[in-house]
């Protein structure tokens, strides 16, 4: 494909550059990551991407001129997305299930970001909350779900222990999440983040801090590989 080729494919606006050829390059169109941007120019990405958007991040201006434009679209406050899903929304393509597990309750707004990204790239999603090593029989008692996932997002902040511990009881591909949640010495995630890198169980893979997002996205091309 020439240069000359990929004029349609790319929307040029004062402000942003719409690339449509993301679904061949990347498997799915652009996603709106919304911190920087005004909401106006949230609208005007969104009204370009093809009849279905996803945005995240979303701050309180973003979510009420995304809903006003677009009142169909989904909203979920506590992992700070917007959804808008084709109509009709596609049956999931991915080969499985994709579980998202977090190790605690306030490690849900990065989960609740993984879990809908993860939808919106046509993966069949389920949740697994509350079940840190705090409390070890919590993920003990849920092996037969852990072994029926075909990939594993695990978010946990704290030390970071939770996917060493599901690592090292399934086969599968574990995708760690670290969180910024914890006290003094957990310096934002950094505990947590050093901690999974340094896992012992094979086969689990690290995020960045708080990046749900991104865990979402290699889980979905994992599930679609």
């Amino acid at each position: 494909m020439s240069l000359e080729d990929l004029g349609p494919l790319v929307e040029r606006l004062s402000f942003a550059t719409i690339d449509h050829l993301r679904p061949v390059t990347q498997g799915h169109q652009e996603v709106i990551f919304c911190p920087g941007k005004t909401p106006a120019q949230v609208v005007a990405i969104a009204e370009r991407l093809k009849g279905t958007f996803l945005a995240t991040r979303v701050e309180t201006p973003h979510r009420e001129a995304l809903v006003a434009r677009f009142p169909r679209a989904e909203v979920n406050e506590l992992g700070r997305t917007v959804y808008l899903a084709p109509e009709p929304e596609p049956a999931p393509t991915g080969r499985g299930t994709i579980l998202v597990v977090t190790a605690g309750t306030s490690d849900l707004p990065v989960a609740e970001e993984a879990a809908v990204t993860a939808r919106a790239l046509r993966n069949r999603v389920e949740r697994l909350t509350d079940v840190g090593v705090a409390g070890l029989h919590r993920i003990l008692s849920q092996t037969d779900v852990l072994r029926n996932a075909t990939v594993i997002i695990v978010v946990a902040g704290m030390e970071g222990a939770l996917p060493s511990v599901v690592g090292g009881l399934v086969k599968v591909p574990v995708i760690a999440v670290p969180t910024s949640v914890g006290y003094g010495a957990s310096f934002g995630g950094l505990a947590a983040l050093l901690g999974m890198l340094n896992s012992c169980a094979s086969g689990v893979t690290v995020v960045n801090i708080d990046n749900g997002f991104g865990a979402a996205a290699a889980a979905s091309r994992i599930n679609h590989t």
